[in-house]
């Protein structure tokens, strides 16, 4: 072992950085030719840009046998290699070597690799130790030390100090400056910031209109939008998305039309951001067969393109295509992530697909999403795949999902208590109540109405008399319209019409179509004629182009043989021209969800399928049973 080769030993065990001996050796074999400190400055930069921590360590050792380690700027340069290669601990034992000269290029590094690793506070608080030791910042102090600023005291303090130093003119600081009084919400002070700059790049308009957009000031988007235009600055694929995110919101068809086009002539539309955008514009305008137009043409969909054209059909209704889009995501290979399976769920739940929920929530446990279930995202998650569970009549698989949750909210509760009144488990509904109760969590208006639902369903006439007279007095809850209809739908199921009937006469606010319908399904089922007609043409003056009103009308006269007045309630409708809405009906296969209509022959196995239902019929036949009509 020649004398280096010592030397260099007992530097590294003084060292605070520790590298084992094989990785020395390696080191000095790799720098047999000479270097001095510029090029091992530049190999550093080169180490730190392509995160290649192996290589910047071996540089470190040949500085440290080589003496090159007394230079401020060796400092800097190991601090911004290890800080680039994630490796805050290392930059930080740099940092604080007692031998080094402090700087502020070794403050600006250190609080640089901070901010660029997620450690705001970190960052701020070396900041304020340099302010502390007396050291003067600089241009390239304050665009990080802004960044990493936590309050809004602290930022305006930065933004005085710009004005001691003359730096309040600096484009860059300017930048961060916006920026931060953006993300605070304060869109005067950003204003005042962005007006004080002399020149203003693409960047900064950018961070105005999306600024604006995300704190709703739709009109301020579009007044920044054609201010930029008016000066010469040509809008960027994030100023398009930004624009296109305020029309999305607004449903203003023509002009997102008019954003498209633009984006098409300066070629953003092939951009995966901007194609998103559309996607969410479109079908947020209710143009969904444009959103997919869009999407189809996206060549490399991301995890965003899937979950915005999912969510269109979601919120247009249309439940099948969701599952058949996320059936086609999941073939190609793209997992799900929260937000997917926050807009699929409930289309699991309309549709009563169970077996799509169940591949959803085993998903969900596989990958781990929502597994703690203690966060606000968590509890959402859970709730999610319990009101899935009950709206497809798996109770027993809602409450174990109930059960097992770490934190439960009121929605929680509510979820459980609308799903066992929903399938007739009344006693199940009011025990959940109680527990709400002894827990002292305080229900809602959601909650009575479960509550009055079930005692519906159940029959609870008396229970659910006492709920509703309680409900201001002793849980501080006012009783809504839906919580009236759901007495009167009690009252009616019990065959106590004329109780029903008086309140809907005497509640306290006026009944609207929905409480006449459900009184008026009431009489039908005790085939109560006269207040069947009352309550008829009190839904014909308020709602005449509802066809359900007349279906149920002409169900009561067909049901105690008065065709005469059938004739006349359809020959009503054919005047009002009122149309009857196509029945719907679905099964869930393992090959997917298959929904038909009346009469429909669209389906590929119509043929199969209407001969054995005719077979079927037959059969049925023979055994006496005559259908229904």
């Amino acid at each position: 072992m020649n004398r280096r080769t010592r030397f260099f030993g007992i530097l590294v065990k003084r060292s605070s950085l520790f590298f084992n001996c094989s990785f020395l050796s390696t080191a000095i074999e790799s720098f047999q030719q000479p270097h001095n400190l510029t090029t091992c400055i530049a190999s550093l930069q080169a180490s730190a840009h392509h995160k290649n921590l192996a290589k910047g360590k071996e540089i470190h050792s040949f500085m440290l046998v080589n003496g090159f380690l007394n230079s401020p700027l060796s400092s800097t340069s190991l601090i911004n290699m290890y800080s680039k290669c994630n490796q805050m601990n290392h930059a930080l034992s740099i940092f604080k070597e007692p031998t080094r000269e402090i700087n502020v290029f070794c403050f600006n590094a250190i609080i640089s690799g901070f901010i660029t690793n997620g450690f705001p506070e970190e960052g701020f608080e070396f900041y304020q130790k340099m302010r502390n030791q007396g050291v003067v910042p600089d241009k390239f102090t304050f665009p990080c030390a802004i960044k990493a600023c936590l309050d809004v005291f602290e930022i305006k303090k930065i933004h005085g100090l710009l004005f001691k130093f003359g730096l309040e003119l600096d484009v860059f600081i300017g930048s961060a400056l916006v920026n931060c009084y953006l993300k605070f919400g304060l869109m005067e002070h950003a204003q005042v910031a962005f007006e004080e700059l002399p020149t203003r790049d693409v960047v900064l308009w950018n961070a105005m209109v999306n600024g604006y957009a995300q704190i709703g000031q739709f009109e301020m988007v579009l007044k920044t939008f054609r201010r930029m235009n008016d000066e010469g600055v040509v809008p960027s694929r994030f100023t398009v998305t930004g624009v296109l995110s305020v029309f999305a919101v607004t449903g203003e068809l023509d002009n997102g039309r008019i954003i498209h086009g633009f984006a098409m002539k300066m070629g953003y539309d092939s951009g995966i951001a901007v194609s998103n955008s559309l996607i969410d514009m479109y079908g947020k305008c209710k143009c969904v067969e444009d959103a997919l137009e869009i999407f189809e043409m996206i060549s490399e969909k991301d995890i965003f393109s899937w979950n915005s054209i999912i969510s269109v059909h979601e919120q247009c209704g249309d439940y099948d295509g969701t599952l058949r889009l996320f059936d086609r995501m999941m073939g190609a290979g793209i997992q799900p992530d929260l937000v997917t399976v926050t807009i699929v769920l409930p289309a699991c739940s309309h549709l009563a697909a169970l077996m799509h929920g169940r591949e959803i929530h085993g998903y969900m446990i596989v990958s781990g999403l929502g597994k703690d279930g203690k966060d606000v995202d968590g509890v959402l998650l859970k709730n999610a795949v319990m009101d899935m569970y009950a709206k497809c009549g798996s109770m027993r698989d809602a409450h174990l999902v109930f059960e097992r949750m770490c934190n439960k909210d009121v929605a929680s509760l509510n979820i459980m208590i609308m799903g066992y009144g929903m399938h007739g488990y009344g006693n199940e509904a009011l025990e959940m109540f109680s527990r709400m109760c002894e827990v002292r969590l305080k229900p809602d208006e959601i909650t009575f109405v479960g509550v009055l639902s079930a005692c519906s369903h159940a029959g609870f006439v008396r229970q659910g008399r006492n709920f509703l007279a309680q409900m201001k007095s002793k849980y501080d809850v006012a009783p809504t319209i839906e919580h009236y209809t759901c007495v009167i739908d009690m009252l009616g199921r019990a065959g106590q019409l004329n109780e029903a009937y008086e309140l809907a006469l005497t509640m306290p606010i006026e009944a609207n179509p929905v409480v006449w319908r459900a009184f008026l399904a009431a009489c039908r089922l005790h085939k109560h004629t006269v207040l069947a007609e009352v309550a008829a043409n009190r839904v014909f003056e308020l709602e005449p182009e509802h066809c359900g009103s007349y279906v149920l009308m002409s169900n009561v006269y067909g049901a105690i043989g008065r065709y005469e007045e059938v004739s006349e309630v359809r020959h009503s409708m054919r005047q009002q021209n009122v149309r009857k809405t196509p029945g719907c009906s679905w099964i869930e296969l393992k090959n997917g969800v298959h929904v038909f209509v009346s009469a429909d022959r669209a389906h590929p196995e119509s043929y199969s399928i209407y001969a054995g239902l005719n077979s079927l019929t037959a059969r049925l036949r023979e055994y006496g049973y005559v259908p229904d009509v």
